[in-house]
């Protein structure tokens, strides 16, 4: 009997291809450059083109390379220096940008803060980087003030969302901060001269693990978050020449994610026009740029994609790339009915540049090459090394076999924060995801190990059970948990939260879903319960919150004597 396919053996290489063009197996070696000469050379090669639109406002690669230049020297101005950390509280706005390239240019390192965050959250993340300064819209400014004193804080900058909009306001003055707009008029476009050693000097610090523990800052070298853009616009190599300087994305996620960071980075290396989604939860706002200027990629999560497939908007030649969660086939299958393009979905974690897994056989069938695509999170981008490991025994797994997901590749951290090779395996990263690859290399990603259920021993993975509800009429969103089953201690049992469409409120049966589970799932994997709610809570890039859903169950049961 043949021994089975393994990661190791990565499979995935044949299969590098857009349609008949063959993709390059290896990027080696990678330039060794700092992360803000993407922006440099864009701004070179494309000066006239539009590289921001953003609430009626269109801001040209010259004009953005300008304001950063004059930014970054009006930081220096402030002390900020090689090595030092510079927070930003910013919701999607030109301001995020100007300010990422900017902070590369002095040497310092980015702390890309959420926000929805609260002053505890602040208070660690900023207090944990060593921040000294911080840039975040004026409606942040009193949070930050107040958390001054217990940080090593000495300058706050503040902007208006609306300053870089077609309706810009006067800029006011706010007592104990300096003006975005103030300092950028106020100073020369002459950046410091850094000496970056972009292998070793970080260009990000993003906290992670917010929804899932206490969060860690991963520490992101220039190298390698260069590398990760230089993969993440691999897949394209073969339209280049069509699209570098002429074509647009629509960037939906937030920006202060390393998904939104990464595709906004992607852009600006390919001089691509960048359509900003001011508020990541307005779907109107995302339908009508879709609509009015078809980009050709368009960055969101699951979430956005259910709220879209509601609207029913017809045939549209986009490309959708979908991250962060598993994408539901009833709902990439809605899309597709509805467009007329598939979805084409990838993986990644923050530790790990962000991006390490992406679907070619979507592109190939959205470019017309194939006619059917495989779904799932796709193979790795190159000089990723990935394999599937037993979650018990750490022994690799062969194709077809469901374990956790392990990843090495140039794009992964330096290691937590401080300590560098924290939280790597002899440069693996364990992601903490369970996935199975296939033969030809293709991955599936199943569940986070965390949102597994345990039923008398018996793994369930809970995103099935959410694949199955999605599938029921009347089903807009849905999330399976597992929670303590009182009868059985040590075990647990599912429920599910279900938010019906408009039309079906108050229509559904629980016991009818209930049913239509039992014919669909293993019994260990059918819920119990069936809860209705309005709204799903939602994480700040509008994956549904099923450890908030199930914390407040737990709570709940406590409560009510239920559960000691």
């Amino acid at each position: 009997m043949a021994e089975k396919i393994k990661g190791s053996d990565k499979p995935w290489l044949k299969h590098y291809k857009l349609g008949p063009y063959t993709l390059k197996k290896s990027l080696e070696p990678y330039p060794i450059t700092p992360m803000y000469k993407f922006l440099d050379d864009s701004a070179e090669a494309y000066p006239g083109q539009v590289a921001v639109e953003y609430l009626g406002r269109k801001i040209k690669y010259s004009e953005l390379e300008l304001y950063v230049n004059k930014l970054a020297n009006a930081l220096a101005g402030l002390g900020v220096k090689k090595g030092d950390k510079v927070a930003t509280i910013l919701p999607n706005c030109p301001q995020f940008i100007i300010t990422d390239f900017a902070v590369s240019k002095t040497g310092a390192a980015l702390v890309p803060c959420s926000t929805l965050h609260k002053v505890l959250d602040l208070e660690y993340e900023i207090g944990e980087s060593g921040a000294e300064t911080v840039i975040c819209s004026d409606d942040a400014f009193s949070l930050v003030n107040s958390i001054k004193d217990k940080t090593k804080l000495k300058n706050i900058i503040v902007t208006s969302p609306m300053d870089y909009s077609a309706q810009e306001p006067e800029v006011k003055e706010v007592p104990g901060a300096y003006q975005f707009k103030d300092l950028i008029a106020e100073h020369e476009p002459n950046p410091p001269q850094v000496d970056i050693d972009p292998v070793e000097d970080l260009a990000y610090l993003s906290f992670t693990g917010g929804a899932t523990g206490v969060p860690k800052g991963v520490m992101i070298t220039h190298y390698n978050r260069a590398c990760n853009v230089r993969q993440a616009i691999w897949l394209l190599e073969p339209l280049w020449p069509g699209v570098k300087g002429k074509a647009a994305s629509q960037i939906v996620v937030p920006l202060f994610h390393s998904y939104g960071h990464l595709g906004m980075q992607g852009a600006i290396a390919l001089g691509l026009r960048i359509l900003l989604v001011s508020d990541p939860r307005d779907i109107d706002q995302t339908v009508r740029l879709l609509k009015e200027n078809r980009p050709m990629l368009v960055y969101v999560v699951p979430t956005h994609l259910m709220k879209i497939a509601e609207r029913k908007i017809g045939r549209l030649p986009v490309m959708f790339m979908s991250g962060a969660a598993p994408l539901p086939k009833e709902v990439f299958e809605t899309i597709k009915r509805d467009i007329m393009m598939p979805v084409s979905e990838g993986y990644g974690l923050t530790e790990c540049g962000p991006l390490t897994h992406a679907n070619l056989s979507t592109y190939s069938k959205i470019t017309g090459f194939v006619t059917k695509e495989i779904l799932g999170i796709g193979v790795p981008v190159p000089d990723t090394e990935v394999k599937i490991v037993d979650v018990e025994t750490g022994e690799e797994l062969g194709a077809g076999e469901s374990g956790e997901i392990l990843i090495r590749g140039p794009q992964t951290m330096k290691g937590y924060w401080p300590t560098p090779g924290s939280g790597l395996d002899n440069g693996w990263l364990h992601s903490g995801d369970i996935g199975r690859m296939d033969e030809d290399g293709y991955f599936i990603l199943e569940d986070r190990i965390k949102d597994m259920a345990n039923i008398s021993g018996l793994k369930v993975y809970t995103t099935e059970v959410d694949e199955v509800l999605f599938k029921y009429p009347g089903v807009a969103m849905a999330a399976a948990v597992g929670i303590p089953d009182p009868e059985r201690p040590g075990s647990e049992r599912i429920k599910a939260f279900i938010k019906p469409k408009e039309e079906y409120k108050g229509k559904l049966n629980p016991d009818e879903i209930i049913a239509y589970c039992k014919d669909k799932l293993p019994s260990v994997a059918v819920p119990k319960h069936i809860e209705f709610r309005d709204e799903l809570p939602l994480t700040v890039t509008e994956k549904i919150f099923k450890r908030a859903l199930r914390e407040e169950e737990i709570k709940k049961m406590k409560e009510q004597g239920v559960l000691k």
